[in-house]
Protein backbone atom coordinates (compact mmCIF):
# COMPACT_ATOMS: atom_id res chain seq x y z
CA UNK A 1 0.00 0.00 0.00
CA UNK A 2 1.33 3.44 -0.97
CA UNK A 3 0.93 5.84 1.93
CA UNK A 4 -0.12 9.44 1.16
CA UNK A 5 2.50 12.12 0.63
CA UNK A 6 2.25 15.07 3.03
CA UNK A 7 3.17 18.16 1.02
CA UNK A 8 4.20 21.27 2.97
CA UNK A 9 3.63 24.28 0.74
CA UNK A 10 5.96 27.25 1.31
CA UNK A 11 6.49 26.51 5.04
CA UNK A 12 7.90 29.48 6.92
CA UNK A 13 9.52 28.05 10.07
CA UNK A 14 11.91 25.14 10.30
CA UNK A 15 10.46 24.23 13.70
CA UNK A 16 7.06 23.61 12.13
CA UNK A 17 8.54 21.40 9.43
CA UNK A 18 10.24 19.36 12.15
CA UNK A 19 7.00 19.15 14.16
CA UNK A 20 5.16 17.92 11.06
CA UNK A 21 7.83 15.24 10.53
CA UNK A 22 7.41 14.01 14.14
CA UNK A 23 3.63 13.92 13.74
CA UNK A 24 3.91 11.94 10.52
CA UNK A 25 6.24 9.32 11.97
CA UNK A 26 3.98 8.96 15.03
CA UNK A 27 1.44 7.42 12.69
CA UNK A 28 3.74 5.56 10.33
CA UNK A 29 3.87 8.13 7.53
CA UNK A 30 7.24 8.77 5.90
CA UNK A 31 6.58 10.47 2.53
CA UNK A 32 7.19 14.21 3.06
CA UNK A 33 7.50 16.75 0.28
CA UNK A 34 8.46 20.40 0.74
CA UNK A 35 7.59 23.20 -1.67
CA UNK A 36 9.73 26.36 -1.71
CA UNK A 37 10.50 26.65 2.03
CA UNK A 38 10.99 30.29 3.06
CA UNK A 39 14.30 29.75 4.87
CA UNK A 40 15.83 27.35 2.35
CA UNK A 41 16.68 23.67 2.71
CA UNK A 42 18.07 21.82 4.60
CA UNK A 43 17.03 23.66 7.75
CA UNK A 44 18.86 22.96 11.06
CA UNK A 45 15.87 24.13 13.13
CA UNK A 46 13.70 21.53 11.41
CA UNK A 47 16.24 18.81 12.22
CA UNK A 48 16.37 19.84 15.88
CA UNK A 49 12.58 19.82 16.26
CA UNK A 50 12.15 16.54 14.38
CA UNK A 51 14.31 14.70 16.92
CA UNK A 52 13.94 10.97 16.16
CA UNK A 53 12.04 11.70 12.95
CA UNK A 54 15.05 13.30 11.28
CA UNK A 55 15.20 10.59 8.61
CA UNK A 56 11.95 11.93 7.14
CA UNK A 57 13.69 15.24 6.53
CA UNK A 58 16.69 13.49 4.97
CA UNK A 59 14.38 11.70 2.55
CA UNK A 60 12.00 14.62 1.94
CA UNK A 61 11.55 15.74 -1.65
CA UNK A 62 12.16 19.41 -2.43
CA UNK A 63 10.04 21.02 -5.15
CA UNK A 64 9.84 24.51 -6.69
CA UNK A 65 6.04 24.66 -6.85
CA UNK A 66 2.84 22.76 -6.08
CA UNK A 67 2.34 21.51 -9.63
CA UNK A 68 5.72 19.76 -9.55
CA UNK A 69 5.11 18.33 -6.07
CA UNK A 70 1.82 16.67 -7.06
CA UNK A 71 2.82 15.69 -10.58
CA UNK A 72 2.72 11.93 -9.91
CA UNK A 73 -0.35 12.00 -7.65
CA UNK A 74 -3.65 10.46 -8.73
CA UNK A 75 -5.72 12.38 -6.17
CA UNK A 76 -4.94 15.44 -4.06
CA UNK A 77 -6.52 16.87 -0.91
CA UNK A 78 -6.01 20.51 0.14
CA UNK A 79 -6.29 21.32 3.84
CA UNK A 80 -7.78 24.74 4.59
CA UNK A 81 -9.80 26.41 7.34
CA UNK A 82 -10.97 29.31 5.18
CA UNK A 83 -14.08 29.27 2.96
CA UNK A 84 -13.25 29.22 -0.74
CA UNK A 85 -15.08 30.42 -3.85
CA UNK A 86 -13.87 27.35 -5.72
CA UNK A 87 -16.39 24.57 -6.31
CA UNK A 88 -14.94 21.36 -4.84
CA UNK A 89 -16.02 18.49 -2.61
CA UNK A 90 -15.43 19.35 1.05
CA UNK A 91 -14.68 16.44 3.39
CA UNK A 92 -13.63 15.92 6.99
CA UNK A 93 -10.17 14.56 7.83
CA UNK A 94 -11.81 11.21 8.66
CA UNK A 95 -13.51 10.97 5.28
CA UNK A 96 -10.41 12.18 3.44
CA UNK A 97 -8.18 9.52 4.95
CA UNK A 98 -10.86 6.88 4.45
CA UNK A 99 -10.81 7.74 0.74
CA UNK A 100 -7.00 7.90 0.74
CA UNK A 101 -6.64 4.44 2.27
CA UNK A 102 -9.08 2.96 -0.25
CA UNK A 103 -7.22 4.52 -3.17
CA UNK A 104 -3.83 3.54 -1.75
CA UNK A 105 -5.01 -0.06 -1.46
CA UNK A 106 -5.59 0.03 -5.22
CA UNK A 107 -2.08 1.34 -5.89
CA UNK A 108 -3.10 4.97 -6.35
CA UNK A 109 -0.88 7.84 -5.17
CA UNK A 110 -2.51 10.41 -2.88
CA UNK A 111 -1.17 13.80 -1.85
CA UNK A 112 -2.24 16.08 1.02
CA UNK A 113 -1.42 19.80 0.77
CA UNK A 114 -0.66 21.85 3.89
CA UNK A 115 -0.35 25.62 3.54
CA UNK A 116 2.14 28.10 5.02
CA UNK A 117 1.64 29.08 8.63
CA UNK A 118 0.55 32.69 8.22
CA UNK A 119 -2.20 32.55 5.59
CA UNK A 120 -2.59 28.94 4.47
CA UNK A 121 -2.91 27.76 0.89
CA UNK A 122 -3.63 30.24 -1.87
CA UNK A 123 -6.50 29.72 -4.32
CA UNK A 124 -4.00 28.85 -7.05
CA UNK A 125 -2.80 25.97 -4.85
CA UNK A 126 -6.28 24.77 -3.92
CA UNK A 127 -7.37 24.87 -7.56
CA UNK A 128 -4.94 22.03 -8.31
CA UNK A 129 -6.52 19.71 -5.71
CA UNK A 130 -9.43 17.33 -6.17
CA UNK A 131 -11.05 18.00 -2.81
CA UNK A 132 -10.82 20.24 0.25
CA UNK A 133 -10.33 18.97 3.81
CA UNK A 134 -11.82 21.17 6.51
CA UNK A 135 -11.74 20.49 10.25
CA UNK A 136 -14.87 21.34 12.30
CA UNK A 137 -13.01 23.70 14.64
CA UNK A 138 -14.10 26.75 16.63
CA UNK A 139 -15.16 29.32 13.98
CA UNK A 140 -13.83 32.12 16.17
CA UNK A 141 -10.36 30.53 16.21
CA UNK A 142 -10.03 28.17 13.21
CA UNK A 143 -6.26 28.32 12.68
CA UNK A 144 -4.26 25.14 13.24
CA UNK A 145 -0.49 24.96 13.57
CA UNK A 146 1.22 23.07 10.73
CA UNK A 147 2.35 20.33 13.11
CA UNK A 148 -1.14 20.03 14.59
CA UNK A 149 -2.72 19.71 11.18
CA UNK A 150 -0.23 17.02 10.14
CA UNK A 151 -0.88 15.20 13.42
CA UNK A 152 -4.64 15.26 12.88
CA UNK A 153 -4.42 13.92 9.32
CA UNK A 154 -1.86 11.30 10.34
CA UNK A 155 -4.08 10.10 13.16
CA UNK A 156 -7.04 9.70 10.83
CA UNK A 157 -4.88 7.78 8.37
CA UNK A 158 -3.63 5.42 11.07
CA UNK A 159 -6.99 4.62 12.61
CA UNK A 160 -8.70 3.64 9.39
CA UNK A 161 -9.54 -0.04 9.13
CA UNK A 162 -9.53 -2.20 6.03
CA UNK A 163 -13.31 -1.93 5.88
CA UNK A 164 -14.18 0.60 3.16
CA UNK A 165 -17.67 1.59 1.93
CA UNK A 166 -18.49 0.12 -1.51
CA UNK A 167 -18.71 3.52 -3.22
CA UNK A 168 -15.14 4.34 -2.16
CA UNK A 169 -13.85 1.04 -3.52
CA UNK A 170 -15.60 1.76 -6.81
CA UNK A 171 -13.87 5.13 -6.95
CA UNK A 172 -10.54 3.54 -6.01
CA UNK A 173 -10.72 1.07 -8.92
CA UNK A 174 -11.00 3.92 -11.40
CA UNK A 175 -7.79 4.44 -13.35
CA UNK A 176 -7.24 8.08 -12.47
CA UNK A 177 -5.02 10.26 -14.61
CA UNK A 178 -1.90 11.45 -12.80
CA UNK A 179 -1.78 15.13 -11.91
CA UNK A 180 0.90 15.81 -14.52
CA UNK A 181 -1.38 14.32 -17.20
CA UNK A 182 -4.24 16.57 -16.12
CA UNK A 183 -1.92 19.58 -16.14
CA UNK A 184 -0.80 18.80 -19.69
CA UNK A 185 -4.44 18.55 -20.75
CA UNK A 186 -5.15 21.92 -19.11
CA UNK A 187 -2.18 23.41 -20.99
CA UNK A 188 -3.46 21.97 -24.28
CA UNK A 189 -6.97 23.25 -23.65
CA UNK A 190 -5.74 26.75 -22.75
CA UNK A 191 -3.55 26.80 -25.85
CA UNK A 192 -6.57 26.15 -28.08
CA UNK A 193 -8.74 28.65 -26.20
CA UNK A 194 -6.00 31.28 -26.44
CA UNK A 195 -5.83 30.79 -30.21
CA UNK A 196 -9.62 31.16 -30.39
CA UNK A 197 -9.55 34.45 -28.46
CA UNK A 198 -11.48 33.02 -25.50
CA UNK A 199 -9.50 34.79 -22.76
CA UNK A 200 -11.07 38.21 -23.16
CA UNK A 201 -10.99 40.80 -21.77
CA UNK A 202 -7.40 40.64 -20.56
CA UNK A 203 -8.37 41.86 -17.08
CA UNK A 204 -10.42 38.69 -16.54
CA UNK A 205 -8.06 36.23 -18.21
CA UNK A 206 -6.18 35.18 -15.07
CA UNK A 207 -9.36 34.36 -13.16
CA UNK A 208 -10.77 32.50 -16.17
CA UNK A 209 -7.65 30.33 -16.29
CA UNK A 210 -7.84 29.72 -12.53
CA UNK A 211 -11.47 28.55 -12.81
CA UNK A 212 -10.56 26.22 -15.66
CA UNK A 213 -7.67 24.67 -13.69
CA UNK A 214 -9.99 24.21 -10.75
CA UNK A 215 -12.53 22.50 -12.98
CA UNK A 216 -10.00 20.04 -14.41
CA UNK A 217 -8.76 19.08 -10.93
CA UNK A 218 -12.30 18.65 -9.61
CA UNK A 219 -13.42 16.30 -12.39
CA UNK A 220 -11.20 13.39 -11.35
CA UNK A 221 -10.51 12.35 -14.95
CA UNK A 222 -9.31 8.89 -15.96
CA UNK A 223 -6.35 8.40 -18.28
CA UNK A 224 -8.71 7.34 -21.08
CA UNK A 225 -10.79 10.50 -20.64
CA UNK A 226 -7.69 12.68 -20.77
CA UNK A 227 -6.61 11.05 -24.03
CA UNK A 228 -10.13 11.50 -25.41
CA UNK A 229 -10.01 15.23 -24.66
CA UNK A 230 -6.59 15.52 -26.32
CA UNK A 231 -7.96 13.72 -29.38
CA UNK A 232 -11.00 16.01 -29.53
CA UNK A 233 -8.83 19.13 -29.38
CA UNK A 234 -6.46 17.85 -32.06
CA UNK A 235 -9.36 16.94 -34.36
CA UNK A 236 -11.02 20.33 -33.91
CA UNK A 237 -7.73 22.10 -34.69
CA UNK A 238 -7.22 19.89 -37.76
CA UNK A 239 -10.69 20.63 -39.13
CA UNK A 240 -10.29 24.35 -38.58
CA UNK A 241 -6.99 24.32 -40.47
CA UNK A 242 -8.66 22.46 -43.33
CA UNK A 243 -11.44 25.03 -43.49
CA UNK A 244 -8.91 27.87 -43.50
CA UNK A 245 -6.97 26.23 -46.33
CA UNK A 246 -10.15 25.69 -48.38
CA UNK A 247 -11.18 29.29 -47.88
CA UNK A 248 -7.94 30.64 -49.31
Amino acid sequence: MIEPAFILVRPQMGENIGAAARAMLNFGLTRMRIVAPRDGWPNPKAVAMASGAGRLLDQAGLFPDVAAAIGDCDYVFATTARPRELVKPIVTPERAMEMARAMAAEGKKVGVLFGPERAGLENDDVALANAIVTVPVNPDFPSLNLGQCALLMGYEWRRQTVEVPPQVMELARTEFAARVEVEKLADHFEERLEAAGFFFPETKAANMRLNLRNMWARLGLTRAEVQTFHGMLRQIAFRLRQQDDQGK
